[in-house]
């Protein structure tokens, strides 16, 4: 798929850069990081992180007491979430393809990761959510919201970048969600003035 080689090829130009702006990302965010708590709270057994970037969210899990393994597109974030944080494990993998056994993970985490999936991949991926979560699993998701797609030619530190950055209503993705077998337990808006806002999705895997 074109678009996985393009993202995978912009975020291993952009990882250095891409680490520096979101270091201090739960900070910033309390809302984000209240999130990831709430998470880890209700998560009973080991969880992914999908597309985790550096690895930040990871480690904050395993601080917060969850055996969390993060998983990414791009071999050169992996390379500095490993290094940034020994102690989770940390796998190149693709969200349409997830590396991992059936019914094996308690949560799944996807943090602005489901962003550059095109519309018509997003099912596959939810599957794939579905498919490694045991029933009752947690499923979480953040995401821009809004409508269309935009192309991202440059990005952090100026460098350059090709990744489409799709923004969805909460009523689509809730239908997705739905749909690859999910019951939705709650949904937070953030900074709904904004002129993209952001929204977190609860969910868990039906029995």
């Amino acid at each position: 798929m074109t678009w996985l080689a393009d993202t995978r090829t912009s975020y291993d130009t952009v990882a250095e850069s891409y680490a520096e702006f979101v270091t201090d990302a739960l900070e910033k965010h309390p809302h984000m990081r209240a999130a990831l708590t709430l998470f880890a709270a209700e998560v009973d057994g080991p969880a992914v992180d999908v597309g985790c970037g550096p690895g930040n969210f990871t480690a904050y899990l395993g601080s917060l007491g969850v055996e969390a393994i993060g998983i990414d597109l791009s071999p050169a974030m992996i390379d500095l979430a490993r290094r940034a944080h020994p102690g989770p494990r940390f796998e190149v993998g693709s969200m349409t393809d997830l590396p991992l056994p059936d019914a094996s993970t308690a949560g799944v985490l996807a943090f602005w990761s489901l962003i550059h999936v095109p519309d018509d991949d997003v099912p596959v991926a939810l599957g794939h959510f579905r498919r490694v979560l045991r029933p009752g699993g947690l499923l979480v998701i953040g995401y821009h919201v809004g409508a269309g797609t935009r192309l991202k030619t440059e990005g952090y530190g100026g460098h350059p970048m090709r990744v489409h950055v799709h923004l969805r209503q909460p009523w689509w993705l809730a239908k997705r969600v739905r749909a690859a077998g999910f019951t939705i337990e709650a949904e937070w808006a953030l900074n709904p003035e904004n002129q993209v806002s952001q929204a977190i999705l609860f969910a868990r895997a039906s029995a």
